[in-house]
């Protein structure tokens, strides 16, 4: 029997409305130790998700006043979602296609949940496939061009330091 996304998602996750702000958001998360809020219409609909990544890169990098920055204004409104009947190697390579991390649990046009790449590692037989997949929404051209560098090893001034501590 398949494992599906309803055994391993987050219930009932806690949500904001596109009027509260970035500071709103950034104290539930620290309140609550996640790192994402999904963000609702009025009408309770889903309207996006707000990550702390998004505090980061939208506001505070910008240097806005995050009381001041709503969530309708910096939530990502495009979200990929799953049913509770989605089976997590679905939900698996979702995340990998659209390079997200989070996915909201929707049934009935309702969220009931959300998913984390996290959940999905501790439920998956195959600890190298969300590996795989953690690679692939981790890297990016833009990425890979900005964390060009020396190559993996240690570096040379670590080595010497090691030599010339060694007492032998």
């Amino acid at each position: 029997m398949a494992t599906l996304v309803r055994h391993v998602m987050t219930e009932d996750p806690k949500t904001l409305s596109t009027k509260m702000s970035a500071a709103d958001a950034a104290g539930m998360m620290a309140n609550y130790d996640i790192g994402s809020v999904p963000v609702l219409d009025d009408d309770g609909t889903m309207a996006g998700i707000v990550t702390d990544r998004d505090i980061v890169l939208r506001v505070v990098a910008t240097r806005k006043d995050a009381a001041e920055v709503t969530l309708g204004d910096i939530a990502t409104r495009s979200t990929v979602d799953v049913s509770p009947d989605t089976e997590i190697a679905d939900a698996n390579a979702l995340m990998a296609e659209h390079k997200v991390r989070r996915l909201p649990v929707m049934k009935d046009g309702a969220l009931v949940g959300i998913v984390a790449l996290g959940d999905l590692a501790l439920a998956l037989a195959s600890k190298r496939a969300v590996g795989e997949t953690l690679e692939e929404v981790s890297s990016s051209d833009r990425t890979a061009a900005r964390n060009a560098g020396p190559d993996a090893g240690t570096p040379d001034r670590v080595m010497e330091h090691r030599a010339a501590s060694d007492p032998s």
